[in-house]
């Protein structure tokens, strides 16, 4: 699991890639979140586009990352998640509570 991440405008766009599952990609997103938080960042961009697979794991890590930005008065969105991502947000009615985005342009003049 890679992590990188990038600046546009206000917005911190984190590019993630490979699974995001127990042990491999969840520490690491919880981590990267925790520090752009504690920089003062509070527009967040998680670009999902080269993520093939999450887990129960990597599900609740980021819906950790979403609560722990909306109580500190930030935005936390998901870029590009492939369809077997959105299924399993989709059965767990989670697709309702993230902003999910097909292209990032979109995505980042969302948080305007």
């Amino acid at each position: 699991m890679k992590f990188t991440t990038r600046v546009e405008g206000d917005v911190v766009v984190i590019d993630a890639e490979g699974k995001i599952i127990l042990g491999e990609g969840d520490v690491e997103i919880k981590q990267a979140v925790d520090e752009l938080v504690k920089q003062g960042r509070k527009k967040i961009l998680l670009n999902l586009a080269k993520v093939p697979y999450m887990d129960s794991a990597g599900l609740g890590e980021i819906i950790r990352c979403f609560t722990a930005l909306r109580k500190s008065g930030g935005h936390f969105k998901l870029l590009s998640p492939n369809a077997r991502v959105l299924d399993l947000l989709n059965i767990t009615k989670l697709l309702t509570v993230f902003d999910s985005y097909d292209d990032e342009e979109t995505a980042l003049g969302s948080f305007s």
